[in-house]
């Protein structure tokens, strides 16, 4: 099949989870015998359109303006029009035949109209990979009125965005059961989360351990990589590393970037926290080697969360077999999973003294993490693997449902 995979995000430049797991997908369907365009915005290149390869994927670059790390009114309005500058860039290159199939990812929920105008061309299906249910977690946060012109205005191009899909793949089954019920005709099915199951073991040239650089060799390192946002509530896991003072061989170190960077920033000084490193994000290639030399992995949702998410950065310890630690929404059905696998210690977000705990247990044995993260490991294999994603998404293409 020619397939078009869709983001708004992806490598080499992106050092998110999202463009991560799409390049692993497109590695898949590659070694699957299937061709490969990535169609993707990017803030920084003069040409309307740059057309190159990427570890033997096709990308094609179409100019937009920046989309992260902005201001929420820059990123509404350049998200708004990723559609329409996507298609008027890309439209002469899109012939009846030049795709079988079209895979595209959310968020963003602005590629409806995109997937839209390709499908009516070249007559084929869509698989929507949804990871973020906006912008409802946004009004869980209070970041977003209910009922107001900006909900509506949003939900707009979420419903036309789900309406492209010929099938939709969600990360759980508590996730599935919840979208069902707001979107009962909806064709849809769990995908959960995947990644590339092989550890890191090729260190760039230029890479330092991190251990050396922040002089942590002797530490058991609590790590949290990835969106450092108001989705995560990463006071919950500045509360922990404050708590855990009183254990001089932990420390917590955080890498990534998001809109509550300045919180974490102002608490590690309010607070005088001489257990806290905070780097900003790093290439995905250094990201990796720092993923193989810490000991716990770090992860946190927002306690008012309705939708049950499954962050994709949990993958990468597993990858590493590395025990999770981390605090969820009450009904996230990830608890289960990952607690009854022996595969890491998952509390409900406000249980500070269950998760405190959890993190002395962690640093005090360090048998149990090694138990632990074996088992973490396991659990990705039977669970999380890009060629049960790929399996999943190249059965619904040549399933017997009727295209929109």
């Amino acid at each position: 099949m020619n397939l078009a995979l869709i983001i708004d995000d992806y490598l080499p430049q992106s050092t998110r989870v999202g463009a991560k797991m799409f390049h692993e997908l497109a590695l898949e369907f590659l070694k699957r015998g299937h061709n490969v365009t990535v169609i993707t915005p990017c803030s920084e290149q003069k040409e309307k359109l740059v057309i190159e390869t990427f570890d033997n994927v096709q990308v094609w670059r179409f100019k937009n303006g920046p989309i992260k790390d902005v201001r929420h009114l820059t990123r509404g309005i350049n998200e708004a029009l990723l559609s329409l500058r996507a298609w008027k860039t890309i439209r002469q290159l899109v012939k009846a035949d030049t795709f079988d199939g079209i895979v595209y990812y959310s968020p963003s929920i602005f590629w409806g109209h995109l997937v839209n105008k390709i499908k009516r061309r070249c007559h084929c299906r869509s698989y929507l990979v949804l990871r973020d249910l906006f912008p409802q977690w946004a009004i869980d946060a209070g970041m977003i009125k209910s009922g107001s012109v900006i909900e509506k205005f949003f939900k707009y191009f979420e419903r036309f965005s789900y309406n492209q899909a010929d099938k939709i793949g969600l990360m759980s089954e508590n996730n599935l059961i919840l979208f069902r019920k707001c979107n009962p005709s909806t064709n849809c099915e769990v995908l959960r989360n995947w990644a590339d199951v092989r550890p890191s073991n090729v260190l760039p040239v230029d890479y330092v351990p991190i251990r050396q650089s922040l002089n942590l060799n002797k530490k058991i390192i609590f790590f949290y990589g990835g969106n450092i946002g108001h989705a995560q509530d990463m006071s919950n896991l500045m509360r922990l590393a404050r708590r855990m003072e009183k254990y001089p061989d932990a420390h917590f170190l955080f890498i990534g970037q998001g809109d509550e960077v300045e919180l974490v920033k102002k608490l590690a000084n309010d607070w005088a926290l001489n257990n806290f490193s905070y780097l900003p994000s790093v290439p995905q290639a250094h990201f990796k080697n720092i993923l193989a030399e810490i000991d716990i992995g770090l992860f946190s949702l927002s306690a008012n969360h309705t939708a049950f998410n499954f962050p994709g950065k949990i993958l990468g310890y597993m990858v590493e077999s590395l025990p999770i630690l981390g605090s969820i929404n009450a009904g996230n059905d990830l608890e289960s999973l990952v607690n009854n696998h022996g595969a890491g210690f998952i509390h409900i977000n406000g249980d500070d003294e269950a998760l405190f705990q959890s993190a002395v247990k962690l640093v005090e044995d360090s048998e149990l993490r090694k138990r632990i993260g074996s088992a973490a490991f396991k659990l990705l294999e039977d669970e999380f693997t890009v060629s049960s994603a790929a399996n999943i998404i190249e059965n619904a293409f040549e399933g017997n449902y009727a295209t929109h």
